[in-house]
């Protein structure tokens, strides 16, 4: 039985994820990082993906108990964790150095960094412990880096997290029971056949795409 589990950021790329995974399963999970920044705004939640088969589950980020239990949930609601996609698209946070409130950077620091860290630690025992199963790692070709990240500080540093934790993943996968996959892409307009193409890896992955960062429409891997 397939079993898919979606975490991410709170945001359209997400949703358009979730669609591709209620065509591929009767049932998949789903843990959202909301948008907690002083200035941020709450998303609709996705109206395209079949409502009966998402199962929603609760994740405070910024707590390494609740990523043991979201893994926890997660099993015992989907009977088996067979695939694991994060996707990290972070809300941008446009201010001046000066004008960064404390509370943001908390916020950065639990929901945006350490919730990554967090979860892929139970993923990882999760998939050790089975000898198998598949681990995809996607963001958005915005987070990989443009010219305004320099004003988007907040933003900008989950994102650079987030890929130094892809990067070292896909360096460590050579010796690991499952396959670990980075994905970057996903420009305006693109965001469907972005989600159909992370999934096409993931429904044909093999021991040769362990390791592997795809870049969508072009060739490339991390060095």
């Amino acid at each position: 039985m397939r079993g898919i589990l979606i975490a991410g950021n709170e945001s359209a790329l997400l949703n358009f994820f979730e669609a591709e995974a209620a065509k591929r399963a009767e049932h998949y999970a789903l843990a959202i990082i909301k948008n907690r920044f002083s200035d941020g705004n709450q998303l609709n939640g996705n109206t395209e993906a079949n409502n009966e088969s998402l199962i929603q589950l609760e994740w405070n980020p910024g707590s390494p108990i609740s990523a043991s239990n979201l893994i926890l949930a997660a099993k015992n609601r989907l009977e088996n964790i067979s695939e694991a996609i994060l996707i990290c698209d972070p809300p941008s946070v446009y201010c001046a150095a000066a004008d960064i409130k404390i509370v943001d950077v908390e916020v950065l620091a639990n929901d945006h960094i350490k919730g990554w860290f967090y979860l892929v630690r139970e993923l990882v025992s999760t998939f050790r412990e089975k000898g198998e199963g598949a681990l995809a790692l996607v963001f958005p070709e915005s987070a990989a880096g443009n010219k305004d990240d320099a004003a988007d500080l907040l933003g900008s540093a989950a994102a650079a997290s987030f890929k130094a934790l892809t990067k070292g993943l896909l360096a460590a996968s050579v010796s690991e029971p499952y396959i670990t996959m980075g994905f970057s892409g996903a420009c305006t307009g693109e965001e469907t056949s972005f989600a159909s193409f992370v999934f096409k890896h993931l429904d044909e992955k093999t021991r040769r795409s362990n390791g592997k960062f795809h870049k969508y429409g072009k060739m490339g891997f991390f060095r």
